[in-house]
């Protein structure tokens, strides 16, 4: 459906272009006057379905070919960007050098197109997220059908462009890398992944060692099962963020952690109820603290944490000189050995 539309809108770009005024000059690359406006005929094809634009008319060039596509003030509004997103758009495709940056350009447009946006969605990710400028047509329909292989369907594809474009910049392997992580690591299922994807699709730019600590903070320092962290949209929030809130809970003793068959002698107040609400809300409901307290107790845990890393810092130096020290004499032992016989 989303081809359909697009490969209509394409259609009309090009007949109005053609009959643009002469106000509006298009873009030229090297010593030739490019194309007007048009798209390979690839790029209205989904996966699964014939093409729809079967062969070139006047006026209509294979991308895949020599020639690039012409792009213009005129053309741009027509396709319903506003003026100031038009001229941001053009002038950054006037900037970017080679024939090929107008192909790129309208392979970012036609694919974000195709998923259904509108043109006032389509200028913001652009603005948002220039670097879907620079990715080829092909990686960006790889992009998106690997996006539907991790369960993200129509409407919830979208969201998540719409939320976070940066997602299409992603190389697939990184995207597939964190769902693995948390399929195996974490034991989330299949669908908990696509669930967190939706609602934290940030989450794929999160280091992996963090990830897993955060993880495993939450699971056994607050006792909270997979279940409740989706529902809490746990992976918007930083680990600082998440340690902040209960530690000063727990200092205040409205939380503990659960023993080892699970139980509290306190009932603790579910996750979502910490993190999902502002901090005022928090205090008031949940902490029954002033915000004078809380600045305090984050002023104070700061330094503790600060200390512990450079403990751990320290530690860490300490191990590497002793493996150093280990391996010194080891070597010195073997030299020995040798020179005895």
């Amino acid at each position: 459906m989303g081809a359909c539309v697009a490969a209509r809108q394409v259609l009309r770009w090009s007949v109005r272009s053609a009959t643009s005024s002469a106000l509006f000059s298009p873009l030229r690359f090297g010593c030739c006057h490019v194309q007007p406006l048009c798209i390979s005929r690839r790029l209205l094809c989904s996966s699964g379905s014939d093409c729809i634009l079967q062969s070139n008319h006047h006026g209509v060039t294979d991308l895949s070919g020599k020639h690039a596509a012409e792009l213009s003030l005129r053309s741009l509004v027509n396709m319903g960007f506003t003026d100031s997103q038009a001229e941001q758009i053009y002038e950054t495709v006037s900037k970017a050098k080679g024939a090929s940056s107008a192909k790129h350009a309208l392979s970012a447009l036609s694919s974000l197109f195709a998923l259904g946006l509108n043109a006032s969605t389509v200028g913001k990710l652009l603005e948002k997220c220039p670097q879907l400028y620079t990715i080829k047509e092909s990686q960006f329909q790889q992009r998106i059908g690997n996006l539907r292989r991790q369960g993200l369907g129509e409407g919830s594809l979208q969201r998540v462009v719409s939320h976070y474009p940066q997602i299409l910049v992603v190389p697939m392997k990184k995207i597939n890398n964190v769902g693995m992580f948390l399929r195996e690591k974490c034991l989330f299922t299949v669908q908990q992944v696509t669930e967190i994807l939706r609602d934290s699709p940030a989450i794929i730019e999160e280091d992996l060692g963090e990830l897993e600590y955060k993880f495993q903070y939450v699971y056994f320092r607050m006792g909270v099962k997979q279940a409740e962290m989706v529902k809490s949209k746990l992976f918007r929030f930083t680990l600082n963020e998440v340690r902040s809130r209960h530690c000063f809970l727990e200092r205040r003793g409205l939380y503990q952690t659960p023993d080892k068959k699970g139980q509290t002698l306190i009932v603790n107040p579910k996750l979502n109820s910490i993190l999902t609400v502002d901090q005022d809300t928090f205090l008031a409901q949940v902490a029954k603290a002033s915000a004078e307290e809380y600045d305090v107790f984050q002023r104070l845990m700061a330094r503790e944490w600060q200390a512990e890393e450079h403990q751990e810092n320290f530690e860490a130096v300490s191990d590497d000189d002793e493996e150093e020290k280990d391996e010194e004499n080891e070597g010195k032992k073997a030299y020995m050995r040798r020179k005895k016989k």
